[in-house]
């Protein structure tokens, strides 16, 4: 078993719970890859343009091997080895693995030229330390590229059991995690000692026949809800069915599907080295911006024609 992390001051998830939802789908991970599959092509599509060759590469939240397939495949990637916390899931990779935390990775300092993760790090209780952990371990110049789901997923779902258990239980519990936005996201890269960061957000409308459906689809992820907060009693019978129902009212296409938001942000970052292109100091520029829009400058405040 991987070594367990120690429980943050604010825990938000139930990381045990997380593994074992998560070997329990890892046997039928492919039916539902589809987001991980979206995730995978992109991070994959990004390093191939990357005009530089990355001898030793690790895959952070290897789900069943997906991604780490796909990155060995790329002719600019030598090595690659996948680590998730999940067994089952790890089980099913290939090559090099290990059975690791992604909050305590197990990698020494400076010893990757990538790492990349695909729809796993949102589900780590300390992110702002699960990138300093990936920033010591790569090497100056180092690549991290990542995707993870963003704070506009299944919003529609969340909105239902809201309105439903405020109806009926007199209060609402957490249902759907509060996961990131893309501009939380870019200060947290920044914060974790990252050079040239970047963040970008893919929102993804999925349509499904009913709400059932799509929650059977989050169940067969192993990414049902694992939230500490969660609401401990079995969910009752009426207030699911209501969920359904304002579900089904407020987010159904005309043809009665229903639709279901997820969003993924991908995160990219350089370990800094002397190599990269750096900001010029103020007041260094060798030409106006004036100049370049062939446009005449007035001093700040003055109104066009004064």
């Amino acid at each position: 078993m991987p070594e367990k992390s120690l429980p943050a001051a604010h825990a938000i998830f139930d990381r045990d719970l997380l593994v074992r939802r998560r070997d329990r789908a890892s046997a039928d991970a492919g039916r539902f890859e589809f987001l991980l599959d979206r995730a995978a092509e992109d991070i994959c599509d990004r390093l191939s343009i990357v005009q530089r060759r990355f001898e030793k590469a690790a895959v952070i939240g290897a789900h069943h091997g997906l991604l780490g397939r796909r990155v060995r495949s790329l002719p600019n990637v030598a090595w690659v080895v996948e680590t998730d916390s999940a067994p089952g899931m790890l089980a099913r990779c290939d090559g090099p693995r290990v059975l690791a935390d992604e909050e305590l990775l197990p990698f020494a300092d400076g010893s990757l030229d990538l790492v990349v993760s695909a729809l796993a790090l949102q589900f780590v209780n300390d992110l702002p330390g699960a990138l300093a952990q990936i920033r010591r371990a790569l090497k100056p110049d180092g690549l991290f590229l990542a995707a993870m789901l963003g704070g506009r997923t299944l919003v529609e779902l969340r909105e239902a059991f809201l309105v439903a258990e405020a109806e009926i239980e007199g209060g609402a519990s957490p249902r759907v995690a509060p996961f990131a936005d893309v501009r939380d996201a870019g200060a947290l890269l920044q914060r974790a000692g990252f050079a040239l960061p970047v963040t970008d957000a893919d929102t993804v409308a999925v349509t499904y026949a009913t709400p059932l459906d799509m929650m059977r689809d989050v169940k067969g992820m192993g990414a049902s809800n694992m939230q500490l907060a969660r609401r401990r009693a079995p969910l009752r019978r009426v207030t699911l069915l209501r969920a359904m129902e304002v579900y089904a009212e407020r987010f159904s296409g005309g043809d009665g599907s229903v639709r279901a938001t997820f969003e993924i942000i991908t995160l990219t970052g350089w370990v800094p080295h002397e190599s990269q292109q750096k900001p010029l100091q103020p007041g260094s520029a060798r030409s106006r911006l004036a100049d370049a829009l062939r446009v005449a400058e007035r001093p700040a405040g003055d109104k066009p024609g004064s």
